[in-house]
């Protein structure tokens, strides 16, 4: 009978340590940067999670899911009047729209481990109320997860000063590209 009992206890530590662990990501502490660049320059600030969660497997990252709170959006080079006036085009329709739309969102999946920490993922990334997939590398360290994402904002119908539908801006011309760097904790 002891056998017994100890084999089901086995196999009940078994079978949770197979389980998916959802691991809620602190709001407070994980933040996201963003970098937009232009002929000129660049600008870049920051934006808030509204909710977020990592999903692991016997300790390895499967999954995830986040909501941005756009309305958070910020400018961190910029000062003043300046800075104001860059938030609030940024917020407008001519860019993510934040009135219309107050979250962006992502969803995705690992396809597989590329080293020790680090994983492939494939997601859906929802702008504007816009899914498009993304591919990008996220990495496990402890309590702490990075990724950095490049993303075309034509994509989500974002094309104002962009020069691959408006000709002849010169130096007024606005990349189509720009970089997001996640930081979380959970």
């Amino acid at each position: 009978m002891k056998k017994l009992s100890i084999s089901i206890l086995a196999l009940v530590f078994s079978v949770a340590s197979l389980t998916a662990q959802e691991k809620k990501i602190n709001t407070e502490t994980s933040n996201i940067t963003w970098k937009g660049y232009k002929v000129t320059g660049s600008h870049e600030g920051t934006l808030d999670f509204k909710d977020g969660s990592l999903v692991f497997k016997n300790d390895k990252l499967t999954a995830g899911e986040f909501v941005v709170d756009m309305t958070t959006l910020t400018v961190t080079d910029l000062e003043g009047g300046m800075k104001g006036k860059l938030e609030g085009h940024l917020k407008s329709d001519d860019f993510f729209s934040t009135e219309k739309n107050t979250t962006s969102k992502l969803v995705f999946t690992i396809s597989k481990a590329t080293g020790k920490n680090a994983y492939a993922a494939k997601g859906k990334l929802t702008i504007k109320g816009i899914t498009k997939p993304v591919d990008f590398t996220i990495s496990v360290y402890g309590s702490k997860a990075t990724a950095s994402l490049k993303i075309d904002r034509t994509d989500f119908d974002i094309k104002y000063k962009s020069g691959s539908f408006i000709e002849n801006l010169g130096d007024k011309a606005i990349y189509d590209d720009f970089d997001l760097v996640v930081d979380l904790q959970f």
